[in-house]
């Protein structure tokens, strides 16, 4: 049977060495800045039971008649990513809030590899049977999967061997249990995690073929020698009530260090062939980008659904200049879905028979998301007016010394204070506060730079149709003397 969170939250009480703001953590599931995520992450395995939600959230594996989590199954009809879709906005609606790595959006850059079977095949056969072996695994199981990609890469104009050679993540030995690994990996949600699929991030390989930073594998999160730091977190830092998101649904980032740590043979996927490891990088988001850009969807929903509240509440909505602000951000939000829905019926076979959504459509909407989304975010600022960044805490509004000017002041119409409270702490954790500012800056970054978006949308878009229709429109013979 899948497990519950009760079993997620036992599992990770495993002896793993985690430290944030200076303090060792004894136990992730109970400290504050980690409790509310893991308390997500728990209730996404309870909702696969719970009678409301189970048919959302699973589905029987044919092979085994087992039930299994919908997020972890292999896509392989179109029906399966619709189901894929009602599952995550099932987890966002029990969330309340935007999670992005609690497992379904980083499984699929394991499918990815597995498209490259023919690339590790080459390499050596074994590889390949370790990602088909743990691919199953993951459907099986459904281990909280997350994905190493960043390393802190140090004087970027310089190779790594020319300075500190761990700067990024190398293999420094290999032995008959397997290989042993050093250097560091930045990933959310790792010290809350069961496993990491990492691999490098490095693109200039000179002129290589083997190198010590091509390798990708499994890392168990509480394996001897993984330590995580993290950054310091937001939950628990500031009143819920002044600040309901970041206390609510915020996701810890952590550097994980990997202290010569042994990667067994049976978790390695790619080593020292830089074939591989170039496969990956071009082909890493082929599946994770449709759940990524899903949260660009729901964090849309909830700038339309405040710009919109804020003016009804204000009374300003009637004003054309207020609704003309306020539509266009509907259409960027409307603009997502329409990429998502598209890539789902234009869905294409991968090269390993799997169902991939269509990758040119999918890619331009991860353009048009992350790059609208802070024009977007400060358009709703406007809507919203200076209060969001004007109001004083909810403790002002309950002191009986100012709670009359406050009431008296910040009632609109039949809108009590309180209620006008309410939306304006949410509008400033939405869009101002330290965790609305990391929020922005994980949705631009957390599937590689904005220059990287563009380059994918080129290197998956087919020219041939445009280029013919040029010909014959123009006349033309050859295109380049071709």
């Amino acid at each position: 049977m899948i497990r519950t969170g009760n079993d997620y939250r036992e599992s990770i009480r495993d002896g793993r060495q985690v430290w944030i703001d200076g303090e060792k953590v004894d136990d992730v599931t109970t400290h504050p800045a980690f409790n509310p995520i893991v308390d997500i992450r728990a209730r996404i395995y309870d909702l696969a039971h719970e009678d409301a939600t189970r048919e959302t959230m699973t589905y029987v594996d044919e092979e085994t008649g087992q039930t299994c989590a919908i997020g972890s199954k292999p896509p392989r009809t179109k029906a399966d990513w619709h189901q894929k879709r009602r599952g995550v906005e099932a987890i966002l609606n029990d969330a309340r809030g935007v999670v992005t790595r609690v497992g379904d959006e980083t499984v699929g850059e394991m499918w990815s590899l597995f498209d490259g079977q023919d690339v590790l095949n080459e390499i050596d056969p074994a590889f390949s049977e370790n990602i088909k072996n743990h691919v199953r695994r993951a459907t099986l199981e459904d281990p909280f999967h997350v994905s190493a990609n960043t390393d802190p890469k140090g004087d970027r104009s310089r190779y790594p061997q020319d300075q500190d050679p761990d700067v990024l993540l190398r293999v420094v030995a290999e032995n008959d249990n397997g290989i042993v690994v050093r250097g560091a990996k930045f990933e959310t949600a790792a010290a809350y995690a069961h496993q990491a699929f990492v691999k490098p991030t490095i693109a200039d390989w000179k002129t290589d073929k083997v190198s010590e930073y091509a390798v990708g594998f499994r890392a168990d999160m509480s394996a001897p020698g993984i330590k995580h730091i993290c950054r310091s977190g937001f939950a628990g830092v500031r009143s819920s009530d002044d600040y309901p998101l970041a206390n609510r649904v915020d996701e810890v980032d952590t550097m994980i260090v990997f202290d010569d740590v042994l990667i067994p043979w049976e978790d390695v996927f790619f080593y020292q062939h830089i074939r591989a490891a170039a496969f990956i990088r071009a082909t890493l988001h082929r599946y994770s980008i449709f759940p990524f850009i899903m949260r660009h969807l729901r964090y849309a929903d909830y700038l339309v659904g405040f710009a919109h509240a804020s003016a009804r509440q204000t009374g300003t909505k009637m004003h054309q200049g207020v609704r003309e602000k306020i539509a266009e951000v509907a259409a960027y939000r409307e603009g997502i879905n329409a990429f998502l829905t598209a890539a789902i019926e234009l869905a294409e076979e991968s090269p390993g028979g799997l169902l991939m959504p269509h990758q040119a459509t999918m890619y331009s909407g991860r353009v048009f998301a992350c790059t609208n989304l802070p024009r977007i975010m400060h358009l709703v600022r406007d809507l919203a007016g200076c209060q969001i960044s004007l109001t004083p805490s909810a403790a002002q509004f309950a002191n009986p010394e100012t709670a009359p000017w406050l009431d008296k002041y910040f009632a609109v119409g039949d809108v009590e204070a309180e209620e006008r409270r309410k939306l304006l702490a949410y509008g400033r954790d939405l869009l101002n506060s330290d965790y609305a500012t990391h929020r922005l800056t994980f949705q631009l970054f957390a599937q590689s730079p904005p220059f990287s978006h563009l380059l994918a949308v080129y290197n998956n878009y087919d020219f041939e149709p445009a280029t013919s229709l040029l010909r014959n429109s123009a006349d033309l013979k050859t295109i380049d003397g071709k």
